[in-house]
This record gives C-alpha cells, structure tokens and sequence, in this order.
C-alpha cells in the first residue's frame, strides 16, 4: 500500500473533507471545554474511598509529569507533520477521546481526591480557562492521551517512548493525587474505543494492535 503523504491528502475529496471536518469540530472543543471545565468546577459530589490513594502519601510530581506529556506530545505533532495518516487517525481518535471524556465527567459528579496536589499547565490551561481545575475525574485526559499517542504513531521507537510515558503518567497521576484509580484504570479502554473509531471515521487501513 503507497504511502499517503499530504500532497495525496489535501487532493483527495474523501480525505479532504475528514480534515476539514475534523479540524472545525476541533475548534469547537477548543470552545466548548472551557466552559464546561468551568461548569462542572461548581459541582459538589462525593469523595470516592480509594484504597490506593489511602496508602500513598501525596507528592508534587509536577516536572516530571510534564515532560511525560509534552515529550510523546511534541514526537506526535513532529510524526503528525509529515504523515497525514498520523494526523488524520490521532485528530479523530482525539475527537472520539473528548467526546467520551465530556460525557463520562457530566454522569460521574466526584469530589477530587483529598490530599490532591492541583497540577497547572500553562499552556493546557486555555483548555480550563485558565484556572485549576480539579473535578475532571472520570477518566484520567492525561493517561488517554498518551496512551492514544502511543496507539496512533506507527515506528516502534516512537511507540516505546509514547506506551512508557502513559504508563508514567498514569502512576504520577496516581501520586500526586490528581486522580482516583478508577479514573486511571478506565483511561486505556476508552483510549482504545478512542482508536479504533478515530481509524473507522479516518477511513484508513487499521495496523495491528499493541505490538510493542
């Protein structure tokens, strides 16, 4: 199968209107998920029991949590400008991801963890509206994320850096008290649901699964 590069991309009607599609409804989370991160800071729930948190002390895990993000997150968007199969397959996976994260944060109203350290991106926080937020709890963004990094690049080098990195993020998450455990556990699945929709939406050939 020839590989589809972005001359091929932007002159094919079919993928074309993917991208165009894609990016607008992009744009429209860029403008929904302020306000709604805003809205649901307002709620009250309950604090979940988490057996895991209980036995580990709260540590500010801020630095390396950070490069863990931005690391796989830059090696994506350098990936993704020169493979349109990347861009395409991670913009709707993404859209997909967000779209699971929306509704399984509005029917899960939870109390942040006690002990919680917040952890404030200055570049991420746009999406919060730049303010700490600390109730978008089911499921972790920041696991499924990194983890739909490491599902979407294709080199098995990128993948081992990417698959580590969520594993970390998971774990520092975990720590720093940022998220329950349930929040963690359930990021790979809808990761994963994430994937294999954002392959169908993109309309390309799905590779194999989790070979590293």
């Amino acid at each position: 199968m020839q590989k589809l590069t972005w001359k091929n991309a932007v002159s094919t009607s079919g993928i074309r209107i993917k991208l165009i599609a894609g990016l607008a409804l992009l744009a429209a989370l860029f403008l929904i998920f302020p306000v709604f991160f805003q809205y649901i800071q307002q709620r009250q729930g309950p604090v979940l029991n988490d057996f895991v948190l209980n036995n580990i002390p709260a540590v500010n895990l801020s630095i390396p949590l950070f490069m863990c993000i931005w690391i796989p997150g830059l090696l994506m968007a350098y990936r993704a400008v020169k493979s349109p199969s990347i861009f395409i397959t991670f913009l709707w996976s993404f859209l997909f991801l967000s779209g699971f994260r929306l509704s399984t944060i509005t029917l899960c109203n939870f109390n942040p963890p006690r002990g919680l350290v917040a952890l404030t991106d200055p570049l991420l926080s746009r999406f919060y509206g730049n303010s700490t937020v600390t109730k978008d709890l089911m499921f972790s963004g920041h696991t499924a994320t990194i983890f739909l990094i490491y599902l979407c690049l294709e080199k098995q080098s990128d993948r081992l850096v990417a698959l580590t990195a969520s594993i970390l993020v998971g774990i520092f998450v975990l720590i720093q008290h940022i998220h329950y455990t349930v929040d963690v556990v359930f990021a790979i699945p809808f990761a994963l649901l994430a994937w294999f929709l954002g392959i169908k939406a993109a309309g390309l050939k799905k590779r194999t699964v989790l070979k590293t």
